[in-house]
């Protein structure tokens, strides 16, 4: 049976459901819980090392190789072999996708600050990502978009539009990731994909979204003391993690809202037009 949300997502196993899950852990990747707000990390440091490193040797090894095929094609296939011409062409272009590919993940890892850091508000039943724009499994970009490694997305979204899914990634080692899909409101058509909980083993792959959904639903089966930073350390949390990260000063001050009014009376304050 396919996802139901639509376009289908490559990859998919299936679709989560909302709502009080036994299935929890807040694992490392909770940074940080109080009665507003929590935030996940999305992204530990050993992966993020891990994956910089292999996208930079493999980004290094294809431009090496992309020049020597170029040679071969117009310096020393002096008698203008067409087998040689075709293979030089043909492994020309899969080293050129593959250094399509590559790129976005050497941006991913190199320019992700502290984790990026999700917050779900479930007073107000606002999620905030503030992440590089490459921190997401896309493979068709606009190649200017190169130009700019550090560009990054900072959004507010509504938790009833997202819901979440798990996908694997097509390796041997069969490791999965929860994605959000954003949802156009009461409807299953996606509009956009947020990254939960990306590459993790088997069962640990549903344990970030039933802490999710248990802190969403008030539910008593999560503690606030379960992340790196106790709920009294709000301040050490704000000033480790998301000070100096480009966070909205409007959107630093809409984690703490309690309710949709107070939530309008900020973005008033700070003159922000949805």
């Amino acid at each position: 049976m396919p996802s139901k949300y639509q376009p289908q997502i490559p990859g998919w196993i299936g679709d989560l459901v909302k709502g009080g899950n036994y299935l929890t852990g807040a694992d490392e990747r909770l940074l940080y819980a109080n009665d507003n707000f929590c935030a996940f990390i999305r992204k530990t440091k050993s992966n993020q090392i891990f994956y910089l490193f292999i996208s930079l040797i493999g980004i290094t090894m294809l431009i090496p190789s992309m020049v020597l095929l170029v040679l071969l094609l117009f310096v020393y296939n002096t008698e203008n072999e067409s087998e040689i011409a075709n293979l030089a062409i043909a492994s020309f272009i899969l080293c050129f996708l593959a250094i399509y590919l590559l790129i976005p993940e050497f941006y991913n890892n190199l320019f992700t600050r502290r984790g990026s850091p999700i917050i779900f508000n479930r007073k107000t039943g606002k999620v905030y990502i503030n992440e590089s724009y490459f921190f997401n499994f896309k493979v068709l970009r606009n190649p200017l978009t190169f130009l700019h490694p550090n560009k990054k997305r900072i959004k507010e979204y509504d938790w009833a539009d997202l819901h979440g899914v798990v996908v694997h990634n097509f390796s041997r080692y069969s490791l999965n990731s929860t994605i959000l899909m954003v949802c156009k409101p009461n409807t299953n058509k996606t509009i956009d994909h947020i990254m939960l909980d990306p590459l993790r083993n088997g069962i640990g792959s549903y344990l970030v979204w039933g802490w999710v959904n248990n802190f969403m639903c008030a539910n008593d089966l999560i503690s606030f003391n379960d992340g790196k930073y106790k709920w009294e350390q709000e301040t050490q949390f704000k000033k480790e993690i998301i000070k100096g990260q480009g966070w909205p000063e409007w959107m630093v001050e809409a984690f703490n809202a309690t309710s949709l009014e107070e939530l309008a009376n900020i973005k008033q304050k700070f003159n922000i037009n949805e």
